[in-house]
């Protein structure tokens, strides 16, 4: 068995342990994990809700109904986006990117491209490790 893997919010005030990712990776591109988390897809994962358990910081999530029977949980304080949940299924759905410590797995899957942003498309377009050399002139 490998050894569980820590998560947190970006304040650090909620904080979550994970005893293994249940399902693959997957980068989800549909409008409502885009809105949700400003970014043009999110990674995420289910984990067994008996595999999954808060450690810190539990009286800091707010949640809201994003669509029909979803429950999105996040950070009141930071905004962080922790898991989505639809009560009764027997995991949730974790934002990989929350994760503290790396995963074994990688990801094998975008999901919702048709919702992908035409913007989104990288090719050809430089890249850079660090913020500073993208600066220079």
């Amino acid at each position: 068995m490998t050894a569980p893997l820590q998560g947190s919010c970006l304040c650090g005030g909620v904080r979550y342990q994970v005893q293994q990712l249940d399902m693959p990776i997957v980068h989800c591109h549909c409008h409502t994990c885009r809105k949700a988390h400003a970014a043009p897809y999110t990674s995420t994962a289910g984990v067994l809700r008996q595999h999954f358990r808060w450690l810190a910081g539990e009286h800091l999530l707010r949640s809201f109904e994003s669509s029909p029977g979803k429950r999105r949980h996040f950070c009141s304080v930071c905004g962080s986006h922790i898991v989505a949940e639809r009560p009764g299924q027997a995991h949730v759905i974790l934002r990989v990117a929350t994760l503290d410590d790396s995963p074994d797995s990688l990801p094998v899957a975008h999901i919702w491209t048709s919702h992908h942003p035409h913007w989104l498309a990288h090719d050809g377009v430089p890249q850079f490790a660090g913020w500073q050399e993208a600066a220079k002139p």
